[in-house]
């Protein structure tokens, strides 16, 4: 299963990928939605086997991957082509 992340929610203040708190997704095979925390779609991801992307207006996807920092909790980032981008910071903000 995979889902369409379609809007984030970052912490007070915060500007980068490291602050995103919520995510707000789209199962693409049930049609449901719903939200989950970072640290709950870090574990779905790794744990699980969990698929999460992001979609452009032109349909073009880019993969979200866990980030392990050498320091701090893991967050998300989104990568197209091998390329890491910030596809998540351009969605729309809850």
């Amino acid at each position: 299963m995979a889902i369409q992340i379609t809007a984030v929610r970052l912490s007070p203040g915060g500007t980068t990928h490291e602050h995103i708190t919520h995510l707000w997704w789209t199962n693409e095979t049930s049609g449901s939605t719903g939200s989950s925390t970072r640290v709950q779609l870090v574990d779905w991801i790794e744990n699980k086997s969990g698929r999460a992307y992001t979609s452009d207006a032109a349909g073009r996807r880019a993969e979200v991957f866990v980030v392990t920092p050498a320091q701090g909790e893991k967050y998300l980032r989104t990568r197209a082509d091998g390329v890491w981008t910030n596809n998540l910071l351009a969605l729309p903000r809850r």
